[in-house]
């Protein structure tokens, strides 16, 4: 099969007709494979580089994008031969936001603390193993900082990282983070331990604080947002420039840990 066929062109292999629970089960698995695979990607790919990346048959591959462009949850971009997230997905997310009352008002405060502090701020959530940025709101600097939303992160990277496992054990960490996890992305390795007893730090301090980990230009100031007591859902999260002096960074967290307190289920 050429790389250049549409989508109209696939041929059937009668995965519309009844299939046993095994066989049903593995085809969801892959069509979530499908979706990760894109999240972590972000950008439209093809499909044969989508096969070859999930080290999955073609043929099943492409009844898959078939019928989840079908579903409206993928669609064709650039050459038609590329696919990407649908429109459907967007509308399941904005649902999703309007019936999450954290992330409907995490939204509101991370969007009037950026107007206030004039810095960029983030919400945080832990996601597949990821420190994850579900929303975020560009601070007024000229010198504009690289966050994303949907933008996701290796865990020891970032102080929300910090907060977002400090209700785990060693072990639990430990499952939570890879090697490559630990090396940043300048190549400097982290030692399991150090992270460790970061995270140990940030759950006695209530708050954490990392500078020049992603870049050698920022630093991150992270608070806790608890949805029980002791159990942190999320983070809200200032990314300033690294020169930031001690008092303004200071005075930046007290402001950040009041608002998060109050989004915070206590």
């Amino acid at each position: 099969m050429q790389e250049s066929e549409t989508l109209t062109e696939w041929p059937s292999d009668g995965a519309d007709e009844e299939r046993p629970a095994g066989s049903r089960e593995k085809g969801l698995n892959r069509a979530l494979n499908i979706l990760e695979f894109l999240h972590a990607n972000q950008r439209a790919i093809g499909i044969g580089d989508l096969a070859k990346g999930l080290n999955a048959p073609r043929s099943t591959t492409y009844t898959l994008v078939r019928e989840l462009v079908e579903a409206g949850l993928l669609e064709m971009a650039g050459d038609g031969n590329r696919v990407y997230f649908g429109k459907k997905l967007y509308l399941y997310g904005m649902a999703y936001m309007r019936g999450n009352d954290l992330l409907r008002r995490g939204r509101q405060e991370v969007d009037t603390l950026s107007r206030e502090t004039g810095e960029t701020s983030e919400l945080c959530m832990l996601q597949s193993g990821r420190y994850t940025i579900v929303h975020s709101s560009p601070g007024t600097r000229p010198f504009r900082i690289s966050s994303a939303t949907g933008l996701q992160i290796p865990l020891p990277w970032t102080a929300s990282g910090r907060l977002l496992l400090a209700g785990l054990d060693r072990g639990g960490i430990e499952a939570m983070v890879t090697r490559d996890d630990l090396v940043l992305p300048d190549g400097r390795k982290l030692e399991l331990d150090d992270f460790i007893d970061d995270i140990a730090r940030a759950r006695i301090t209530g708050y954490c604080v990392t500078s020049g980990l992603v870049d050698a230009y920022t630093k991150c100031l992270a608070a806790p947002v608890f949805s029980a007591p002791g159990k942190v859902e999320a983070t809200m999260c200032l990314v300033v420039p690294i020169d930031t002096s001690e008092e303004r960074t200071g005075e930046l967290l007290g402001l950040l840990r009041e608002r998060a307190a109050r989004l915070s289920i206590s």
